[in-house]
């Protein structure tokens, strides 16, 4: 091969590789959640919500830990936005407490002083050219609320409307992209379900279904309220965030676990995006909760049926699919199990798995598979087709005091690579990626056992003392670069 037949090859290769970079349009940025940050948990007119009851119930969380002071961005969000600045991110996701918005959730407690800190936070971001990507709901709904019979009360779409109003009201001229309810489905299952997270209920049966219902419905409100009342005038995008797992077949040729593979997704991610994003649930949930529900002796289905008229309201009620991904599972057919106490997971009637290749976090759920994110974002398109998708969750969990986090590095580097190759290969319309977590948090049951920060918080010290992370620092890196870096 003659030396110009090599330069050639040199130029082609290394323009190819130029050209790997995320489009100029791609927005970087990270996320965190009200109660898992801020603490202040009795400042400001704040009122308790389920996990303030929760936590402090001995036993509920890892080292009895609770988010009284979290990582203390009540009083540090200025630090913190400094060190957005200083990573170079667009934009910053960030959730509103309800209680301190509405001290017990109802509209006649309205806070202003509540208001006003989050104005100060959205300022502090403006200022600082950081576009703020609001969630209205993050799971710390007000104690008043839960005794009211929480997501199992059909009229708290109505108190989540006027929620959601009076915070469009007042914030929503300086926001764009807002998510009504983060991952209604770890809410339901884990919430309502299992009893592991607030408020601690074990209704496996018809809990998670009867919050399901009535976490579209109050989505469904809350869009609406925006469509109708603010869109026009502030013009910013509403939708509901989706966590989604991504699902192989256990055996690639079997016909059965390919199915199995469509059956664990609507049971899982479906039972809260098919309303959204094609109208009513999933049709193999309908069915196979109705069969086993009469087999069960019940009249009626387990699962809520939705009337024509929420089915239309509920239908459409996206500008964007807000995706949180963090793994991947292997999916296997299984027969029918005998018929016993009601639970979700018998109507489901697959078994999901992990590859023990895959490498594992200090979350033991959370194993790595790159590879996932782009197939499944490839998978969404073609079943919802949302025009647009920002990926809200991704992150790595790592254990306490690890500054030199290269585990987290290979997993971003490789999601971010798949991401990138779904945008430039595919023409998958991703615009934006708030990588989960800027700081080390409060990690729900898990406590402070669980480290998803790029930044480090030292929650031995009453300051709460930042530290970037090596994973801090190489992120800086791909946003400055808009591409993968070593």
């Amino acid at each position: 091969m003659n030396a110009a037949i090599v330069t050639c090859l040199l130029l082609t290769l290394n323009g190819a590789l130029a050209q790997k970079v995320f489009p100029e349009s791609f927005r970087f940025g990270t996320a965190g959640a009200s109660y898992q940050i801020e603490g202040g948990y009795n400042e400001g007119g704040r009122g308790p919500s389920i996990w303030d009851t929760f936590s402090h119930i001995p036993g509920n969380i890892q080292n009895d830990s609770n988010g009284d002071i979290a990582s203390d961005s009540y009083h540090k969000y200025k630090e913190d936005v400094a060190i957005l600045k200083d990573l170079g991110v667009q934009i910053y996701r960030f959730s509103i407490s309800w209680s301190r918005i509405f001290t017990d959730g109802t509209p006649n407690t309205y806070n202003q002083a509540g208001v006003d800190y989050y104005l100060s936070l959205i300022d502090e971001l403006r200022a600082n050219n950081i576009e703020p990507v609001v969630t209205l709901y993050h799971w710390d709904l007000p104690q008043h609320m839960e005794d009211l019979g929480g997501w199992l009360n059909p009229q708290i779409a109505d108190y989540f409307g006027d929620y959601a109003r009076v915070v469009y009201k007042n914030l929503g001229p300086f926001v764009k992209y807002w998510v009504t309810i983060n991952e209604p489905g770890t809410t339901c299952t884990l919430g309502y379900g299992q009893g592991v997270h607030a408020p601690g209920k074990s209704l496996i049966g018809d809990g998670i279904y009867t919050c399901a219902y009535n976490n579209l419905r109050a989505h469904a409100k809350a869009y609406r309220i925006y469509d109708e009342e603010f869109k026009a005038e502030q013009g910013g995008k509403v939708t509901i965030n989706s966590a989604v797992s991504n699902f192989y077949p256990k055996d690639s040729e079997s016909l059965l676990d390919l199915e199995a593979v469509e059956r664990t997704y609507e049971f899982n991610a479906g039972l809260y995006a098919n309303a959204v994003f094609k109208g009513n649930w999933p049709q193999v949930v309908i069915d196979r909760v109705a069969n086993r529900s009469r087999l069960e002796g019940y009249s009626f289905s387990r699962l809520p049926e939705f009337t024509q008229e929420e089915i239309d309201y509920i239908n459409g009620t996206y500008d964007f699919f807000a995706l949180n991904i963090y793994t991947s599972a292997f999916a296997e057919y299984a027969d029918d199990s005998p018929i016993t106490t009601p639970s979700i997971w018998l109507d489901q009637g697959t078994i999901t798995s992990g590859d023990p290749s895959w490498p594992t976090s200090a979350s033991s759920w959370l194993t790595s598979d790159p590879p996932g994110v782009r197939y499944l974002l490839n998978y969404l398109n073609k079943k919802y087709n949302p025009g647009e998708f920002i990926i809200t969750e991704n992150g790595w969990s790592t254990l306490p005091g690890e500054l030199d986090d290269q585990s987290r590095i290979e997993y971003l580097s490789g999601y971010l690579s798949n991401i990138l190759d779904a945008i430039l290969d595919d023409g998958i319309n991703v615009t934006g990626y708030t990588l989960w977590s800027l700081l080390d948090n409060f990690e729900w049951a898990e406590g402070y056992t669980q480290r998803f920060g790029i930044v480090q918080v030292d929650f031995e010290s009453p300051e709460r003392t930042r530290t970037y992370k090596a994973s801090a620092e190489w992120y800086k890196r791909v946003v400055a670069a808009r591409a993968i870096v070593d």
